[in-house]
């Protein structure tokens, strides 16, 4: 595979639940302690921009939905790219650690996907509405409180373990 393939592969959450079953349930778990995370895009300048979210796992996939008009959503539908940081919560203890994803977001037109994640979320209408291409996962936690361990995953490859003291 070449870097510029590389550079393009991407999956959806139910690929991978199926790739990495344990890393994919708890970086739910993480996101579904708490309700608002970190959004990060980028603006027509390039520079980035944070904003505060919600999101859903639902039907194998992970969901983004913003309020139409939305400089978030405006950023997503200019450039795909985004970053998603979970909630660490109150204090330091970051239970089950510090997880992010990166990939490309995809807004979603279809009446009847949006009709189905109405249904389960009831968000306020009207409402935009993007599907995931998963990028990168990544958890970092400390271990023993001795190691800072870091385990990513890319599509198409098993997750690799980083730790360091």
């Amino acid at each position: 595979m070449t870097a510029n393939t590389a550079a393009h592969t991407a999956a959806n959450w139910a690929a991978f639940i199926s790739a990495e079953p344990d890393l994919a349930r708890t970086v739910e778990e993480r996101f579904g302690a708490f309700t608002h995370h970190v959004l990060a895009t980028l603006r027509k300048d390039g520079s980035p921009r944070t904003t505060g979210l919600e999101v859903r796992f639902l039907h194998g996939e992970l969901w983004l939905g913003m309020m139409p008009g939305s400089l978030k959503a405006l950023d997503l539908n200019r450039d795909p790219r985004f970053a998603l940081q979970a909630n660490p919560g109150p204090g330091t203890g970051m239970g089950g650690g510090d997880v992010r994803i990166g990939g490309r977001a995809i807004g979603v037109e279809d009446g009847e996907a949006k009709a189905a994640y109405s249904k389960e979320v009831e968000p306020p209408e009207p409402f935009h509405l993007f599907r995931t291409e998963l990028t990168e996962v990544v958890r970092t936690y400390v271990e023993d409180d001795k190691y800072l361990v870091v385990e990513v995953w890319k599509p198409g490859a098993p997750v690799r373990t980083l730790k360091r003291t």
